[in-house]
């Protein structure tokens, strides 16, 4: 059994005493003593920039109404719904952007240093780079002077007597005359093959000169005349009729579409002939 000698006693003993002696706030670490003030003040003042940003945004706002109208004349010599125009003066280059004739965005890009965003419809600029770009805006507003004036009577020497465009009336009439034959053709193959088959509607297809024309009708009645294929050309439509230079080109291949027709019919009555009743 291990016994304590008096020196040992005491040292223990003086160690308690010297830890209850202690103030709270007092830390020993690693042998460094770190002290803490029971309360701490700081009697520093903290700048308000509710002045600064307050006048900021008035510098803005008048910007923003003096560039408008740079933007809405922009837009009027551009003519587009949005567009832009690329300025450049002595301290850098500026650019002003629309949309509707509306300023989107007013940029000034500095020979030497970031760009600033003077107007945007996101965060405002920083004081110190609103100060050196407003330093530059009057040579914005003289270099798009400089601009306007640069286009000021470039339209005056254009002619504006011009040739009179000929009329396409009599090539329509035409068109519209060979059409009608086309039509009234494929109605009589279009009834015939409804009577015959006897459905409310169907189609005729054939092949002339390696190209595939197909005749639909509906209950009798033409519905189109299609060569080529589904992106061929609609000879015949209940929409908008094709080109004069298509109507030219497929007249001559039609003639070959109604001998094969005619060819259909006469293996038809052949095929019947042959047939044996009773």
């Amino acid at each position: 059994m291990r016994t304590s000698t008096p020196e040992a006693a005491g040292s223990i003993a003086s160690a308690e005493s010297s830890a209850r002696s202690e103030p709270v706030n007092h830390v020993r670490l690693s042998g460094t003593d770190v002290t803490t003030p029971d309360t701490l003040e700081i009697d520093m003042d903290v700048r308000d920039v509710d002045a600064v940003a307050d006048r900021r945004d008035e510098v803005v706002a008048a910007v923003r109404d003096h560039a408008a109208t740079i933007a809405y004349q922009l837009a009027l010599l551009q003519g587009g719904d949005y567009g832009r125009r690329e300025l450049s003066t002595s301290g850098g280059d500026w650019t002003v952007k629309h949309e509707a004739g509306e300023l989107e965005f007013l940029l000034f890009s500095p020979k030497s240093g970031p760009d600033t965003y003077v107007v945007s419809t996101k965060q405002p600029p920083e004081p110190a780079a609103l100060a050196t770009a407003l330093a530059d805006y009057p040579n914005l507003v003289a270099a798009w002077n400089a601009y306007v004036d640069s286009l000021g009577g470039v339209l005056d020497d254009v002619d504006v007597e011009f040739p009179e465009p000929a009329s396409t009336g009599d090539l329509v009439a035409e068109r519209d005359r060979v059409l009608s034959a086309i039509r009234e053709t494929c109605a009589v193959i279009a009834g015939e093959i409804h009577r015959y088959e006897g459905d409310d509607y169907g189609t005729f297809t054939t092949r002339v000169d390696g190209a595939r024309w197909e005749l639909k009708w509906d209950e009798g009645a033409v519905s189109y005349l299609r060569v080529g294929g589904s992106g061929g050309v609609y000879l015949l439509s209940q929409y908008e009729p094709p080109s004069a230079a298509d109507v030219r080109e497929l007249v001559e291949p039609f003639r070959g579409f109604v001998d094969a027709y005619n060819e259909f019919v006469d293996d038809l009555e052949s095929d019947l002939e042959r047939v044996e009743l009773g």
